[in-house]
């Protein structure tokens, strides 16, 4: 077995003189000497699955309101919404006023609501319980995102794209990360920060490494592989987006560009598996009701314009998006005009082939835990609808148990 120390020994006295073997590698060696977690069966189904994570700890009660429910204005008497603002699902449950774009998606049999989702003992930790939901694992010990066994690239460079500053963890980690864009310009090598000039040479050392290390030395082929679908892929994704034309105005939103890279790729048939992407700003522990109000109109619109696109390129159908936040807050509004971190929250399901409506029993605000809502749906229950009625994987084998499913999914 070829050790990292032996590796960079024989990397450096074959490569030229002053080159380092870029971390990226480093990793890349790493990774293929680890065995690969239990193995998934995976049909290709030729579908696209599109998370985004509304990080921060949605609010659910003000998101999908109990208008109709005293107890809902009995806990919060200020920053509670009026029957009359709330754009009503049915009786019983309005959406937020900002979500006039999941509200259409409603009505159009779109949006599927699957209420009051958490877990056993929640973390109130936002680092915690965005790892348990990463990896789907309440305990907090595993280290494999609950997406990774379904997204390594290394035979395609955009079996998965995640939009962002850094790759979620729920990704992490296959033999070969997925690609982490902030935009396909930004998808290069970069030049040396202190040789902003330099980008020719570095790639040209670069190159000089990979060709330094021949086979048959251990993991040549891994190293060569890396350099080529990175320097191949980088150059499609600007192919891919630069000539495509949405059908729709997307809003100039990270989120909405982030989403357009998507419809881009699933247009064009890209071979896009998973795409995952962020929304931040959802920790409003003070003055939350403009602050809420922003983050779910961005949410809303995004998500609007985007199945908008989807529909007008043929693609709705084979497309699922799924929100989740990592908590919800508080059932009582606190001091500050905010909600403090809680539990359990309703995420959205939304796509051509979702059966639009309630899933999960409602939050009962007459019986809560401490001040917070007693969950009814566990989120690793959504998790399954989503890999064995979607992707066509082993829900069993990633999730480590079996969990029953949601009908929220035509075949």
């Amino acid at each position: 077995m070829l050790t990292r120390r032996s590796f960079l020994k024989r990397s450096l006295a074959t490569a030229p003189s002053a080159l380092l073997v870029p971390a990226l590698f480093e990793r890349a060696v790493a990774l293929a000497a680890q065995e690969r977690s239990t193995p998934v069966g995976v049909s290709n189904t030729g579908r696209t699955l599109i998370v985004i994570q509304m990080a921060g700890g949605n609010d659910g009660l003000n998101t999908v309101v109990p208008y109709t429910d005293g107890r809902y204005h009995d806990l919060r008497p200020r920053i509670g919404l009026a029957p009359e603002t709330v754009l009503p699902l049915n009786d019983r449950l309005g959406l937020h006023p900002s979500l006039g774009g999941l509200k259409a998606l409603w009505d159009s049999g779109a949006l599927a609501v699957v209420e009051n989702v958490g877990y056993e003992n929640p973390s109130l930790s936002h680092f915690e319980a965005m790892h348990i939901w990463e990896t789907a694992d309440p305990l907090a010990k595993a280290s494999q995102g609950w997406l990774a066994s379904l997204v390594d690239v290394g035979g395609h460079p955009f079996e998965a794209l995640n939009f962002g500053t850094s790759l979620s963890p729920a990704l992490c980690c296959p033999v070969v990360p997925p690609p982490t864009v902030t935009s396909p310009d930004a998808y290069r090598l970069l030049p040396d920060p202190q040789f902003p000039r330099g980008e020719p040479a570095r790639t040209q050392a670069l190159q000089q490494l990979y060709a330094a290390y021949e086979p048959p030395a251990p993991y040549a082929a891994l190293l060569e592989a890396a350099a080529t679908s990175a320097q191949e892929s980088a150059q499609q994704l600007k192919t891919l987006t630069a000539g495509y034309a949405p059908t729709v105005q997307y809003p100039a939103t990270p989120l909405a560009r982030g989403l357009q890279v998507f419809a881009a790729l699933i247009a064009r048939d890209a071979g896009l598996r998973v795409g995952y992407t962020l929304l931040g700003g959802f920790d409003t522990h003070s003055n939350q009701a403009q602050q809420h109000a922003r983050q779910l109109q961005t949410l809303g619109d995004a998500v609007s314009a985007f199945y908008q696109d989807l529909q007008a390129q043929g693609k709705a159908q084979d497309v699922l998006v799924m929100t989740w936040s990592e908590f919800g807050r508080r059932a009582a509004e606190n001091a500050s005009l905010g909600t403090d971190h809680g539990t359990a929250a309703p995420l959205f399901l939304l796509g051509g082939r979702v059966c639009g409506g309630l899933y999960g029993d409602p939050p009962d605000l007459g019986n809560l835990d401490n001040g917070n809502l007693r969950y009814s749906t566990d989120f690793r229950s959504v998790y399954a609808t989503v890999l064995e009625g979607w992707l066509g994987a082993d829900s069993s084998a990633i999730l480590g148990s079996r969990y029953d499913t949601l009908p929220a999914l035509t075949t």
